[in-house]
């Protein structure tokens, strides 16, 4: 059996509306009909008792009642003052309550019905009552004589039946104006649910909430970010992942500008532009993200939806492949290096030159492993013992002297296991890089292309340090080389300059610091210092 969908959210509130519309408009009519009831009881009694009272209060009524035959002269004039005042019987009658006039003739004579017991005693009163001319609201009164003797009675009175008929006439224009509201609250409803119909693609409640619930959760789960601008580039939504990613863990940011977000420059601009981004790079405190935005423009909506993506561990994947590619080159290097020496010696021992062939092959020997000697005693961390032998081949294959200083020293032990060495080499392998190119790219002069690095470890920090023989960096870009894009090479910043940007970022992320200053050589020299007291915490 094939269960029926239930009813849309928007079915449901129409039809809700419209009972609740009909159910007004029926109170608001029945009161009214109520409410004219009374009013027209009201009218119907002031009317007869003015009428009665002006008849009893009439000097010729008394005279009339005096006469031989007070019916001849009464009867005429009671007609008249009906008919004029529009109530349905004018009754004169004598204090006993026998008629001496009726809207019909032959009821004269004979005893009145209803009540006349309040009359007689000097009161007027007025009372519904059924007689002979059917339901009717009457009013009987007094008439006195010049003296103050009450010489006859007075009853006026309007047929229930006459009442009502008013009323139907205005409850019929009542019924029409009923009709017209509900017509147009119902037209009103329509419309609105209408609307809210195309808002919610026809579901219904549960359907609209199990969608939110899967809307939560998918938020709530997904680790890219995602967040949602309205028209004014404020937060609309954010998700967990945008959160961390951003740095906004912890606070509320939804309704706020994204100028508001303490974002990095590049990245607000980033937010903020009109026309869509695609995978761009950025950096924020401790991150390397993925951006890309897409405007929208529909109907009634106006925004961008922004992705991030977290490039923090690709990038450092990145730097170490970099580095196992730049060791590579090294070995090759060193490799042809080596054959090009061993066909030397080979030559001076095939020339019957052996005490020559012996001496270069020492003297190379020696030099290549006084450098292997020097670095391993002084860095007993092995990855930063293999990137420094790696950048000292580089170095030699691009005419460039690396020297390590001889205060250089990091004991094994003294690096913390929260400064792991993706981040050193990171850190360190950019530094070189640069000082490499700033280094090899100085043509002035005769002096030696030099790349001096200091790697010196204490209970406290570690301190790295490479200064170069380059052109130097000027005062007023001091702050800019840090920036994402920041390059002196071809190719202009687009496709460079995420090297130094990332060392600052590394540093600050462990709570390290980044200096730059004048090296003695005339070169720029980097000096970054991570502070290592879970190291310090751990021998204590």
């Amino acid at each position: 059996m094939r269960l029926s969908r239930p009813r849309s959210l928007a079915g449901q509130l129409f039809a809700m509306q419209v009972v609740v519309v009909v159910a007004v408009v029926a109170g608001c009519a029945l009161f009214t009909y109520l409410n004219d009831w009374r009013q027209a009881e009201t009218a119907a009694r002031h009317r007869a008792t003015a009428t009665a009272r002006a008849i009893a209060d009439s000097p010729s009524v008394a005279e009339a009642i005096g006469s031989p035959d007070p019916s001849a002269l009464l009867q005429p004039y009671a007609e008249r003052v009906r008919r004029d005042t529009g109530v349905t019987f004018v009754t004169i009658m004598d204090p006993r309550g026998i008629r001496w006039t009726h809207p019909e003739p032959d009821r004269i004579g004979l005893r009145f019905v209803g009540h006349i017991g309040p009359a007689r005693r000097g009161e007027t009163f007025h009372e519904t009552y059924t007689g002979t001319l059917g339901p009717s609201v009457r009013v009987v009164t007094p008439v006195r004589d010049g003296g103050g003797r009450i010489v006859g009675l007075v009853s006026a009175g309007i047929a229930v039946e006459r009442i009502t008929d008013e009323v139907e006439r205005q409850m019929a224009v009542l019924l029409a104006v009923a009709s017209g509201a509900v017509l147009l609250g119902g037209l009103g409803t329509y419309v609105i649910n209408a609307r809210l119909r195309r808002h919610t693609h026809g579901m219904n409640a549960a359907e609209l909430s199990r969608m939110h619930a899967y809307h939560q959760a998918t938020l709530h789960a997904v680790r890219e970010g995602l967040v949602m601008l309205d028209g004014q580039r404020r937060v609309a939504l954010i998700n967990d992942g945008a959160r961390e990613l951003l740095g906004l863990a912890g606070r509320e940011v939804v309704g706020l500008g994204v100028a508001e977000l303490g974002l990095p420059a590049p990245l607000t601009g980033a937010l903020l532009a009109s026309e869509p981004r695609v995978d761009e790079v950025h950096l924020t405190g401790e991150r390397v993200i993925v951006v890309n935005t897409s405007p929208v423009s529909a109907r009634d909506l106006r925004g961008t939806v922004v992705t991030l993506r977290d490039h923090t561990e690709l990038q450092a994947l990145a730097g170490e492949l970099d580095s196992v590619r730049g060791f590579a080159e090294a070995l090759r290097s060193q490799a042809h290096e080596a054959a090009n020496r061993l066909h030397t010696v080979v030559s001076l021992i095939e020339l019957g030159r052996e005490r020559e062939a012996v001496e270069f092959a020492t003297a190379e020997l020696e030099l290549a492993q006084a450098l292997t000697d020097q670095v391993v005693a002084a860095v007993a961390e092995p990855v930063l013992a293999a990137l420094l032998l790696g950048k000292a081949a580089q170095a030699n294959e691009r005419g460039v002297e690396l020297v390590l200083t001889r205060d250089s020293s990091v004991d094994d032990g003294l690096l913390p296991p929260d400064l792991p060495a993706r981040d050193l080499v990171t850190v360190l392998g950019n530094l070189i890089d640069n000082a490499l190119d700033a280094a090899s790219g100085d043509t002035a002069g005769d002096a030696v292309a030099r790349v001096t690095v200091t790697v010196r470890a204490s209970e406290r920090e570690l301190l790295l340090r490479v200064a170069d023989t380059g052109p130097g960096i000027g005062p007023e870009e001091a702050e800019e080389v840090f920036r994402r894009g920041w390059s002196t090479k071809p190719g202009g910043p687009a496709s460079r300059g995420l090297g130094l940007a990332l060392v600052r970022q590394t540093a600050r992320r462990h709570g390290g610091t980044v200096e730059l200053a004048g090296a003695p050589g005339g070169g720029a020299e980097f000096t970054v210092r991570l502070p290592l007291r879970a190291a310090a915490g751990a021998t204590a």
